[in-house]
C-alpha cells in the first residue's frame, strides 16, 4: 500500500509538468568565423600579403561570423466578410362545393386554408490584425554558393517574473543589405520570427504530458 501511494505521488508530480512548446527556429543562434589563414611572407618584395590593409574596404557582412542588424517591421491584416440569406413561403386553400343530393350535408359549403413562411439570415465577419517591431542584430551562420547569407540571432531580456527574448532567422541577399550593415526584415527570405517568455504564463498554455496521454487514450 506504501509503494502504491508513493507511485500515485509521483504521478501526481509528473502530471503538473507542462512541456514549453518548440522554438520555430530549428538552428544555431551564432557561429564563431573561420580561422584566418596566414599569408606567408615574400623576403624581397614590396608587397607583403601578411600586412597588406585596403585603403577602402567593403564592410558589409559576407563570412560566417560577421553580424547584421535586422530592422523587424512586421504587419498583418486579414479579413472576411460573408452574408447569406434565403426565404420560402406556402399557401394551400381548398373548399367543399355545395351540390344538391349528396350525402354529408353538413361538410358541404365548409373551406379549409394554411399558409407557411420561412426566413433564414446568415452573417459571418472576420478580421485579425498583427503589429511586431524590433532591432536585432544577428550573425551569419552561413554562406550559400549563390552567396547568401544564412542568419540566425537571439536577444534576451530578463524581467522579475520571467526572461523574454526575440529570435530571428532567414536567409539574406548581400544586395538588400543598407549601410550599416541594416537588413529590413520584409527583405528576408524564409524568415522565422519569434517573441517568447518562458514566464509561468507561457507554460501554462501547454497540456501536460499526462492530460495528453488520457486524451489519446480516451474515446471522447
Amino acid at each position: 500500500m506504501k509503494t502504491i501511494t508513493i507511485l500515485m505521488g509521483m504521478l501526481s508530480l509528473l502530471a503538473g509538468c507542462a512541456v514549453v512548446p518548440d522554438s520555430i527556429v530549428q538552428q544555431p543562434m551564432t557561429a564563431k568565423p573561420l580561422p584566418v589563414t596566414a599569408a606567408q611572407s615574400n623576403n624581397g618584395a614590396i608587397y607583403q600579403a601578411n600586412a597588406y590593409r585596403p585603403l577602402f574596404e567593403d564592410r558589409r557582412a559576407r563570412l560566417i561570423g560577421d553580424t547584421l542588424t535586422i530592422t523587424i517591421s512586421e504587419k498583418t491584416s486579414a479579413g472576411k466578410a460573408a452574408s447569406s440569406s434565403g426565404s420560402k413561403s406556402g399557401s394551400i386553400s381548398s373548399s367543399i362545393p355545395t351540390i344538391f343530393g349528396l350525402p354529408f350535408k353538413t361538410l358541404q359549403g365548409m373551406s379549409v386554408s394554411a399558409n407557411s413562411s420561412g426566413k433564414n439570415a446568415d452573417t459571418d465577419a472576420l478580421s485579425a490584425t498583427n503589429n511586431f517591431t524590433s532591432t536585432l542584430t544577428v550573425t551569419v551562420v552561413d554562406v550559400l554558393a549563390n552567396g547568401n547569407l544564412v542568419v540566425s540571432g537571439e536577444k534576451q531580456v530578463a524581467l522579475d517574473k520571467g526572461v523574454e527574448y526575440v529570435r530571428f532567422s532567414g536567409v539574406v541577399s548581400p544586395d538588400t543589405i543598407q549601410a550599416g550593415n541594416v537588413v529590413s526584415s520584409t527583405q528576408v527570405a524564409d524568415a522565422r520570427i519569434e517573441y517568447r517568455t518562458n514566464s509561468r504564463i507561457d507554460k501554462a498554455v501547454a497540456m501536460a504530458w499526462m492530460a495528453r496521454f488520457f486524451l489519446n487514450v480516451l474515446p471522447f
